[in-house]
């Protein structure tokens, strides 16, 4: 069974950056190869991926964060990272990593508050 540890979170002012990191354990194959996402939700919302990156390290984003998150990995670390620049009230919820290639538990997640 796969474990998600999520990190980084806080508050932040609107134009402000965070680093999230994600540990990920107990993955049947290589961490290698899996493909990769970071997923948000705020309360009364249905959770949405905002970032994705695959085995081969290409990367897609949501159009509302595109130009200002940054998806990366580092394999040897078991560990997925999300840079957040020019933060916005509306980034504004818990984040989550998960792979895209099975379905399993979520990790705990980590709260994003951007506010001024």
């Amino acid at each position: 069974q796969m474990q998600y540890v999520e990190s980084g979170g806080g508050l932040a002012q609107p134009g402000g950056t965070l680093r999230l990191s994600c540990v990920v354990s107990g993955t049947p194959f290589s961490f290698s190869r899996y493909d990769m996402g970071w997923y948000r939700q705020s309360p009364g919302k249905t959770r949405e991926i905002v970032a994705a990156i695959t085995s081969s390290e290409i990367t897609n984003y949501a159009d509302s964060v595109k130009g200002r998150f940054t998806i990366s990995r580092d394999n040897a670390k078991n560990t997925v990272y999300l840079q957040m620049n020019s933060l916005k009230s509306e980034d504004t919820a818990v984040y989550y990593c998960h792979t895209r290639n099975r379905a399993g538990d979520w990790g705990q997640g980590t709260q994003v508050t951007v506010s001024s």
